[in-house]
């Protein structure tokens, strides 16, 4: 048990896993009413004051995901078939929310036709809305009292490649975009971002931290979740390891928002998932659901390498992205430094632009390896498996290579050239790290693993509330439709 952290109590009436941007906003919420007794656990390290975060967990412009950082979960994972590579997750409190690069983007208006009906625009709105406090916008699509801080970076505190990139694009003849989390958002403008002061304010910071002094509520940092415990169909608590040995908290209702792998992963590690998968691992089955760990989407990411003509600065302040240009399925992104500086540790030195395809139709899964909590389950992403895929893909690098040739951008840089066969297209390859739907909300249990209020078909007492349960991947990037989503999930306790 690190200094500071609390005794695990033995009991709760609610138990979150995982203290990532959904489970902040859930424990936050749930102990406003102080008669529940809420326990939050998290794997990683907690700090309870701003004057504990580490400089890197504080800067902005600093994202510390990189394979040597103590701050995240690395998952090796295959993209494509003939790809390895690996992914990071938050290990710590407040989760990936807490080393991202502030991008505070919706899900656009027909993203949530692929929802359950109750889950429509119009029905989360308020709750988009409760979530924030924007800076730039008011009106009925805003919120201006929320507790995450939302701002745009004003043009004239632009890094060169972010105006560049925005005048060739509006020349090109894409419009301009100046509030993306407006409805019917598209062209190229500003991005929202979760940052004041050069600070990301995360759902920790803005949920959780300011209320750490209630008497219900206990956050328990490095303490893992193994297993979920069952009485028959019924949840009646958790396994958690400590460095002081497994422990039990009793509870008969367990929300899990440990993340789109992290989750899945638990689900199966403690019964619930494809039957013969878990047969065949010799785990005993709680719930036969097909659907846990399968076909998840993310959003695949082909980098454009390029070098400057002129030595261009950069404050160590400045966001990662500043701009976006958003069309009906593709976004790219000017990134404002190498992800080497961005990046510590990654060894990727050149900068970039990033080409994203954000309704990709290939699908990926999650499986175990063994039934061991301490072996990282198997993430096999099958990028570029559709051929629409790589078609669009193919169509957005030539397009985003012709701006990089044109206008201001030709003044700024000089782009490596690009060829987009499938084998260039491979090895350019990455993801955004958007992971979604690996635990699908829907009505029928053969394909999602949730209902429409976030509980898991089959059982009582558990629930999952992180962007495992979305149905569709947002073609926007997914926090802050996750913080919406934890918001309203709150609503249901």
């Amino acid at each position: 048990m690190a200094v500071g952290d609390p005794p695990i109590p033995e009991s709760a009436d609610v138990v979150v896993v995982g203290g990532g941007s959904c489970g902040s906003v859930l424990a936050g919420r749930l102990s406003e009413d102080p008669s529940r007794r809420v326990i939050l656990v998290e794997s990683g390290p907690g700090h309870r004051i701003p004057s504990e975060f580490p400089p890197e967990l504080v800067d902005a412009g600093v994202l510390p995901v990189g394979p040597d950082s103590q701050w995240v979960w690395p998952y090796p994972v295959e993209l494509t078939s003939g790809r390895s590579g690996w992914i990071a997750r938050g290990r710590v409190l407040g989760g990936s929310g807490a080393v991202n690069g502030g991008y505070f983007v919706r899900a656009q208006v027909d993203d949530f036709a692929h929802w359950p009906a109750s889950w429509s625009f119009d029905d989360v709105l308020p709750f988009f809305t409760r979530i924030e406090s924007d800076a730039d916008f008011s009106g009925p699509w805003h919120g201006t009292d929320g507790p995450i801080p939302v701002h745009r970076e004003p043009r004239d505190r632009w890094h060169p490649i972010s105006a560049a990139f925005s005048d060739v694009a509006r020349a090109a003849g894409h419009p301009e975009d100046p509030d993306k989390n407006a409805p019917g958002s598209h062209g190229v403008g500003p991005v929202p971002l979760n940052i004041r002061d050069g600070v990301r304010v995360g759902p920790a910071s803005a949920y959780l931290l300011p209320n750490l002094d209630r008497p219900n509520l206990t956050v328990r940092s490095g303490a893992t979740v193994t297993r979920v415990i069952f009485s028959g169909d019924r949840v009646v608590g958790v396994e958690v390891a400590t460095d002081s040995g497994l422990r039990t908290i009793r509870s008969s209702t367990v929300v899990l928002t440990a993340g789109a792998v992290a989750t899945p992963h638990l689900l199966m590690l403690s019964g619930l998932g494809d039957s013969r998968h878990l047969e065949g691992l010799e785990i005993p089955v709680v719930a036969d659901l097909p659907a846990v760990g399968s076909e998840f989407s993310d959003h695949p990411e082909v980098v454009l390498p390029y070098r400057y003509r002129r030595a261009v600065s950069r404050t160590t302040q400045t966001p990662a992205l500043q701009v976006t240009l958003n069309t009906d399925d593709i976004e790219m992104r000017p990134y404002t430094a190498s992800f080497g500086d961005l990046i510590p540790g990654s060894g990727i030195g050149q900068p970039c632009l990033g080409v994203v395809l954000m309704k990709p139709r290939s699908r990926g899964e999650i499986r175990l390896v063994s039934a061991d909590p301490g072996d990282a389950p198997s993430v096999s992403y099958r990028y570029l498996e559709a051929g629409q895929d790589r078609e669009a893909l193919r169509s957005a690098v030539t397009h985003a290579s012709d701006l990089m040739r044109s206008g201001a951008m030709a003044e700024l840089l000089e782009p490596e050239e690009i060829d987009t066969s499938d084998a260039w297209l491979s090895d350019h390859l990455g993801t955004s790290l958007h992971l979604s739907g690996s635990c699908r909300m829907g009505s029928d249990a053969t394909t999602s693993v949730v209902d429409e209020r976030c509980r898991v078909h089959g059982v009582d007492g558990l629930f999952i509330v992180d962007t495992s349960i979305f149905p569709a991947l947002p073609s926007r990037g997914p926090h802050a439709t996750a913080v919406m989503v934890a918001e309203r999930a709150s609503t249901f306790f």
